[in-house]
């Protein structure tokens, strides 16, 4: 990855200092300077990280201005539509799409694992019934750990293995269990007989009361869910994850802190709030008046749902779940949903308004997702929940490839101090 091309820094009264340039398959070249306070006695100050990568990777690659995201190396459209969640999960986890051998080993060993420890069942007793499913959720895979540790040895990768295996299986199953809960329902426990993203839809809406068969579209849709937030690079929550993980932090632990971080309503939490703002816009004749509003730089109101941290172009998951939205609807007579049809009359009119197009502001992944949820009969409050219960492959595979890393180190972020100068305590008398 190294080149002979080497930046030079020059500091007013001191002698150049060369940095190496490290050049990736795709993206940025980047200007090596861990060796920067060593040469010099100088730090970098990059608030939110908007130009330093933190580590290097093969997992996620996102070219913004192009409107692109690949899973090692694969297109995002190309994967939602041939592969299923597993598939994806594989490939993330190995590197490598299975074969149709390895695709019934591993979809077998992830249902050897779908049960949880009765006692942990137990624990959801322990919350209000009122408690938000993600504090249930943060809690409830924290103290995996506290079940299964008999797999410790993280530098084993059969250890490692195993960590993951677990932890992707008992996520549908936690976070079912939180929604049923909070609903007062029984736990409905898992069917093997189903795959995976039909056992969750089991285990979520089924009954003792009455036989439950998932609708095979509506699966579908949930599994493609699934497949668009698997990961996608070093976000707010994967970073928090590789941190915590470069602790030497057990994987439950590590996965309990990303959902903590993902509970943000900057980042998992976005689709609910584009729920919110349809239902405040309520009509589609209202579309132009909160059109004005969004441009107004007086006014609090934004366009939540469009414009992306990343993405200077298309999301290309917005489109994927426009497609989903549309076949949802479509199957469960809703064709008319009248929040789809604001959404769709919101979308056109802001892409062809000149201030939305100037900065490059496109509907993101959240835009659709809150509505094909809510037609699956997804509670708001449970939207994060099948975010995290998604990202956990994602973070599973970054956290693995980080304390794999040869180069990996303990985070450590240094700090530009703006506080009070050096300074002597006084005498009790004296203050």
């Amino acid at each position: 990855m190294a080149s002979e091309r080497k930046a030079t820094l020059i500091i007013e009264g001191r002698e150049p200092v060369d940095f190496d340039i490290l050049s990736p398959v795709h993206g940025n070249d980047c200007i090596d300077i861990r060796t920067l306070a060593a040469k010099t006695g100088l730090f970098t100050y990059d608030s939110g990280f908007m130009s330093t990568a933190s580590c290097q990777s093969k997992i996620t690659f996102i070219d913004g201005d192009k409107g692109e995201l690949l899973y090692r190396g694969y297109p995002i459209e190309q994967l939602a539509e041939k592969c299923n969640f597993l598939e994806v999960a594989y490939l993330l986890k190995t590197g490598e799409l299975p074969n149709p051998k390895q695709k019934v080993e591993f979809e077998t060993i992830i249902k050897k694992h779908t049960m949880i420890h009765e006692q942990m069942a137990r624990f959801y007793q322990g919350f209000r019934r009122d408690a938000h499913p993600m504090a249930v959720m943060v809690g409830v895979v924290g103290a995996l750990s506290a079940f299964y540790h008999e797999a410790e040895d993280f530098s084993d990768a059969e250890h490692r293995s195993i960590s993951f295996n677990r932890i992707i299986a008992k996520l549908p199953t936690i976070v079912a269990f939180a929604y049923k809960y909070s609903m007062g329902e029984p736990f409905m426990y898992p069917r093997n007989d189903l795959d995976y993203t039909a056992n969750f839809m089991y285990m979520m809406f089924g009954t003792p009361c009455e036989k439950y068969e998932p609708n095979p579209v509506l699966v579908h849709a949930l599994d493609t869910i699934f497949t668009l937030h698997a990961d996608h690079e070093q976000n707010a929550s994967t970073s928090t994850v590789r941190l915590a993980g470069s602790s030497g932090a057990n994987p439950y632990a590590c996965i309990s802190a990303g959902i903590g971080c993902l509970w943000g309503p900057a980042h998992g939490g976005a689709n609910e709030a584009c729920l919110k703002m349809l239902e405040q816009i309520g009509d589609v004749s209202r579309v132009p008046e909160f059109i004005k509003r969004a441009k107004d730089k007086n006014d609090p109101f934004r366009l939540m749902g469009f414009g992306h941290r990343v993405y200077k172009n298309f999301d290309p998951r917005a489109k994927l779940m426009q497609k989903v939205c549309s076949n949802v609807l479509e199957e469960l007579g809703l064709e008319n949903d009248r929040l789809f049809k604001l959404a769709k009359e919101l979308e056109r009119i802001a892409l062809e308004d000149e201030y939305f197009v100037e900065k490059k502001l496109y509907p993101n992944v959240d835009y659709y997702s809150g509505i094909v949820q809510k037609a699956l009969g997804i509670p708001t409050t449970m939207f994060t929940c099948i975010f995290a219960l998604a990202r956990t492959v994602g973070w599973m595979a970054q956290w693995e490839e980080m304390i794999t890393d040869s180069e990996y180190k303990i985070g450590r972020p240094r700090q530009l101090y703006v506080g009070t100068p050096r300074r002597d305590v006084r005498a009790l008398a004296e203050r």
